[in-house]
């Protein structure tokens, strides 16, 4: 398990925004994965993905990584930010937008 652990450390470390997903960006494989791809589209995020579905490891390992079960789970700045449902709630409250302007990260002003 440590090589997992290894690899998600340096993934959430070496990306400002990384989302750990069931499929990717172009094809998210579950709502809820895409809900957290819509909204970080919509706000012009750069960010980095990696697809739980290709490995039985990565996904177990996700979980235990961060002691949360489910995903989508998202990372700014090398911090756990959460999964669908508190990305949601964080977003409509424009929250999620202040998280990222305070972190550095570039958003894309509403429409």
């Amino acid at each position: 398990m440590s090589d997992i652990n290894a690899f998600i450390e340096e993934q959430v470390k070496n990306n400002d925004v990384f989302l750990f997903m069931k499929g990717s960006p172009d094809f998210p494989q579950c709502g809820f994965s895409g809900q957290v791809v819509q909204i970080l589209n919509y706000l012009g995020v750069d960010y980095a993905s990696a697809n739980v579905l290709e490995s039985d490891e990565l996904r177990e390992g996700i979980k235990t990584y961060t002691n949360w079960p489910t995903i989508p789970q998202l990372y700014v700045k090398g911090e756990f930010v959460g999964g669908c449902d508190i990305i949601r709630e964080m977003f409509q409250a424009g929250e999620l937008q202040s998280h990222m302007t305070t972190n550095g990260i570039t958003v894309k002003e509403a429409s």
